[in-house]
């Protein structure tokens, strides 16, 4: 692996209050790695764990979830829905055989923009460290295999 091998990083980001904060670290010029890719969605509890796994599965080396703080959710518990699922999604990343750091999930106010830059930082620097995902990653480098040969 080489050194200047970069994580790809996917941001499940709340429309309500982690976009705001992610939108106020651009204003304050505050820079996040430009690895980390912002995807805006309605509410945290929106992200099922299909998505997740499927964007591990196209080629992500980490997920980032992040929503409002418990009790500031705009859909009342939305939030609280999303904790309750990615305590579920723990187990079974783990199951897969899927390193428990390339899934991040955290809280973030619209008014938290530098806490928000240092958890991607963060999370950029751990997923680093596990270095280029190697499971449930699409692979085209191997040769596909004829219909006679899948059963022998």
């Amino acid at each position: 692996m080489s050194q200047s091998w970069e994580p790809k990083i996917i941001a499940f980001l709340c429309n309500w209050c982690s976009y705001p904060a992610a939108d106020l670290a651009g204003v304050g010029r505050m820079q996040y790695p430009p690895n980390v890719r912002i995807v805006r969605v309605p509410c945290s509890s929106r992200v099922s764990a299909n998505l997740i796994l499927s964007a591990l599965k196209s080629g992500a080396d980490g997920v980032l979830v992040s929503g409002c703080h418990p009790g500031d959710c705009h859909y009342i518990s939305g939030n609280l829905y999303a904790r309750r699922r990615f305590a579920l999604l723990k187990n079974l990343i783990e199951f897969i055989g899927i390193e428990p750091g390339r899934v991040n999930f955290f809280w973030a106010a619209a008014s938290e923009g530098g806490k928000i830059v240092e958890v991607m930082k963060t999370v950029s620097a751990s997923v680093k460290e596990l270095g280029p995902a190697g499971r449930m990653v699409k692979r085209f480098d191997v040769p596909a295999r004829s219909p006679q040969q899948k059963f022998a």
